[in-house]
């Protein structure tokens, strides 16, 4: 059973418009595109396809072709009533509700100021609301099941702005970086504070190029045409020849702690779980100065490493945190939920190339089931599985439809 995957090419920058023409250059129909816009903006813009070269090399370009006067600059919470308000897929929405928010949450901390008070600029203009709505309803129509992007390109020198010139990379562009491997890459602003923020809130990893079968190509040019170097962003889309053989970069931090409480340590792992880590563990150590003390380590995707180091910087003792990068190889699963007399317990299925290999009841629902039926946990647990077994779920069997 292969996974549907889509990988960012972003070693050249990424912008909202690159990343709209590289949606339509894969197949992803405009005219659909356009009409989820309009949702959100009627009778505001019209999208102009066109196909250019960059660097001697085909590309397609997307314009956003304004129909009315530009509005004033725009709040947050302007915009958040657009997108609410249109009639949108609920996977499109959400999708560019993160991406707003995100760049909310960046100029906030650019300005020092509420998120309730920022105003957009550029980021609140037409095209850019119309970049950020296309993008985010195309790749909820490709449908994959994950997306990784690469490296991103950021840029070097200056760039004029709202608030007038700034050094590349601005302000915005670097706070949505945060935990995101990237490079300069060249000169002038190679990513966009609207691209930065469709990247960081769409891609799931960041990544080299999967192991794949690639099905679609598509090529979004940008505004410039450099010489020797292509000014565009592709997206390669294909299927895993079995998840378990695709890698993701994940990001492991670590700290050692001598002098924490110990029952401290229970809360500690479960606000680096709540704070977005895939996983964190302790491992008794003999220290400097042959002192007990425990290594804390945390696995975390590249975006979210910085919210995770913080966790550790502030619920523990810590001065400071190392950090380095590991492939993680992982199963496909899925969540079924299993029906028992008086209640229901999650199980999770993991699964490769349409056969179930592992199938684990989540044990909080066990010992939440157990305790309200005055059961053992390991009676619960062997139910939880013989019930799922009974539905096809079980070790080496085919993966039920």
């Amino acid at each position: 059973m292969s996974e549907r995957i889509g990988w960012l090419d972003c070693s050249a920058g990424v912008a909202g418009d690159m990343l709209l023409a590289a949606l339509v250059d894969a197949g992803v129909p405009a005219g659909e595109l356009a009409q989820l816009i309009e949702a959100v903006l009627p009778d505001s813009v019209d999208l102009v396809v066109t196909e250019v070269t960059r660097a001697g090399l085909r590309a397609t370009k997307v314009d956003v072709r304004p129909l009315v006067e530009q509005p004033p600059h725009r709040t947050w919470a302007d915009i958040e009533q657009l997108v609410r308000s249109a009639d949108l897929p609920t996977g499109t929405r959400d999708r560019a509700l993160s991406t707003f928010g995100r760049l909310a949450g960046a100029e906030a901390r650019v300005h020092g100021i509420p998120v309730a008070d920022v105003h957009f600029h550029e980021v609140g203009a037409l095209d850019s609301i119309a970049d950020v709505v296309g993008v985010c309803a195309g790749f909820d129509q490709l449908g994959l099941d994950r997306l990784v992007a690469g490296r991103v390109a950021l840029g070097s020198g200056s760039a004029r702005g709202a608030h007038g010139r700034l050094a590349v990379p601005v302000p915005a562009v670097l706070e949505l970086s945060a935990g995101w491997p990237v490079t300069s890459g060249g000169e002038g602003e190679l990513a966009t504070p609207t691209g930065m923020a469709l990247v960081t809130a769409l891609a799931d990893t960041s990544g080299e190029l999967p192991p794949m079968t690639v099905e679609q190509v598509g090529i979004g040019a940008g505004t410039r045409d450099v010489p020797g170097r292509a000014n565009v962003t592709r997206l390669v889309v294909g299927l895993g020849a079995g998840a378990a053989a695709a890698a993701e970069i994940m990001t492991v931090l670590e700290t050692n702690v001598d002098d924490l409480d110990p029952r401290l340590w229970p809360g500690v792992l479960t606000a680096l779980l709540e704070g977005g880590a895939a996983d964190a563990w302790l491992t008794p150590v003999l220290a400097k100065k042959g002192r007990p003390a425990h290594v804390l380590s945390v696995l975390a995707s590249p975006d979210r490493a910085v919210t995770v180091r913080d966790v550790v910087l502030t619920r523990t003792s810590s001065l400071g945190v190392r950090t380095y990068d590991v492939r993680r190889y992982a199963l496909p699963r899925m969540m079924i939920e299993i029906a028992l007399a008086g209640g229901t317990i999650a199980v999770k299925i993991g699964h490769r190339d349409g056969v179930v290999l592992q199938v684990t009841p989540e044990f909080a629902d066990v010992s939440a089931y157990a305790a309200r039926r005055g059961r053992t946990e390991t009676e619960v647990m062997a139910e939880a599985l013989a019930a799922a077994s009974a539905r096809g779920y079980r070790g080496g069997a085919p993966l039920p439809e």
